[in-house]
């Protein structure tokens, strides 16, 4: 019994979760189809997520002036049309700049989208609701790149096109859809929202900024970045190897991520992100010592569980703790997660250059074991557990 304007988010970010699973691994294919090196394809991704973190608080401005429906239409729409332009890019340069465009608009929307989850529902259910929405995202995480790779066969282009067509559908759902009074444009002294300033002086809420920072730095940096290759360098794994130990880790973290938010929801914050945290590091250590190919498939699964329960929670405390227009304060919650996803792999990749692979799994758990210290100090936030005690 979700609010409709939570069932209409979510079924808009099926659509869009859907269609960048099949861009996934046409983006880099594409981009080396112009005879460019590895690091100028690494740039067609870095800067997608370098323009969704500059334009964080732009995107939550939007939403406390002009309200989140008309911000998430938009957002998607810009994404559609960018996605149509690269379908059509006859250079690497006209690519590159397509692409960066089009994360301006995924911030929009994806601030857009949990601006209305944190704002729609009360905290008993907010985690599981933010774990619905984040599973659309690791369906299209799983079953995208299979039907991507069968549209690369038709053509090169085919996916990216595809992609505008369902991120277009999105928007149209969005705009006639979206329509709570809550959700409407603020008014007079309002307008403004709540401010980041002011948010920032709640623990909690940093608490939550920086947890996600370190856990995207794991998930998207160490995982995604290095991962593959220590696989098949230092385990001498193969490329399907790698493949199966990252359908692996969706798949768990798929089947477990309904129950973890409402872990959440039931036991609290508090326990949420130190059991996820926990789980997570214990992932990082088995890498870190792993000498058999068995030992990356185990830890994999760690991930997995640890994504499930980390997944929603620090995104259900800035809903707990923050309330009215938050714009603003959830574009800077998602500038902290797209920072750890820069971030990250430039760290672990410099280390695993500089020194090797177990250094930077090394370091990167001592720095995560930081997420298990913050879970410690975390302040519960779920009112009604606050009030039984």
């Amino acid at each position: 019994k979700l609010p409709r304007e939570v069932r209409v988010t979510i079924f808009a970010g099926f659509f869009v979760a859907m269609g960048f699973g099949l861009v996934v691994p046409a983006i880099p294919i594409f981009a080396r189809s112009f005879g460019v090196n590895n690091a100028a394809v690494g740039l067609i991704v870095s800067s997608f997520a370098a323009m969704r973190f500059i334009s964080g608080l732009i995107s939550g401005r939007l939403i406390d002036r002009n309200g989140e429906r008309l911000v998430f239409a938009v957002g998607v729409t810009m994404v559609s049309f960018f996605t149509l332009l690269l379908a059509f890019s006859q250079n690497y340069w006209q690519m590159l700049l397509f692409r960066t465009a089009g994360g301006l608009g995924s911030s929009m929307f994806s601030v857009s989208a949990n601006s209305v989850i944190l704002r729609s529902v009360g905290d008993d259910k907010r985690a599981q609701v933010q774990s619905i929405y984040n599973s659309t995202f690791l369906l299209g995480a799983i079953t995208g790149p299979a039907f991507g790779g069968l549209l690369m066969n038709i053509s090169l282009r085919s996916p990216f096109l595809v992609y505008a067509a369902s991120l277009f559908v999105a928007g149209i759902i969005a705009f006639f859809f979206l329509n709570a009074k809550h959700l409407e444009p603020a008014k007079g002294k309002n307008i403004e929202g709540f401010p980041v300033t002011q948010a920032l002086k709640i623990p909690a809420y940093r608490i939550a900024l920086l947890s996600s920072f370190l856990i995207t730095w794991v998930l998207f940096g160490l995982r995604n970045s290095i991962t593959p290759l220590f696989v098949t360098e230092e385990l001498h794994g193969t490329n399907s190897l790698v493949g199966y130990g990252f359908a692996l880790a969706a798949l768990t973290q798929a089947l477990l991520v309904i129950h973890a938010g409402r872990f959440s929801d039931e036991k609290g914050r508090k326990s949420a992100l130190y059991l996820g945290t926990v789980i997570l590091s214990i992932g990082i250590l088995i890498l870190a010592f792993a000498t058999h190919r068995w030992s990356y498939l185990a830890a994999m699964i760690f991930m997995g569980i640890g994504g499930a329960y980390l997944s929603a929670t620090p995104a259900a405390i800035v809903g707990d703790v923050v309330k009215g227009k938050i714009g603003k304060v959830v574009g800077a919650f998602q500038m902290a997660g797209d920072a750890g996803m820069i971030v990250g792999p430039i760290v672990v990749g410099w280390l695993a250059d500089v020194y090797d692979f177990r250094t930077a799994y090394a370091a990167s758990l001592a720095i995560f074991a930081i997420t298990i210290l913050l879970a410690w100090q975390l302040p519960e936030t779920r009112s009604t557990i606050v009030s039984k005690n």
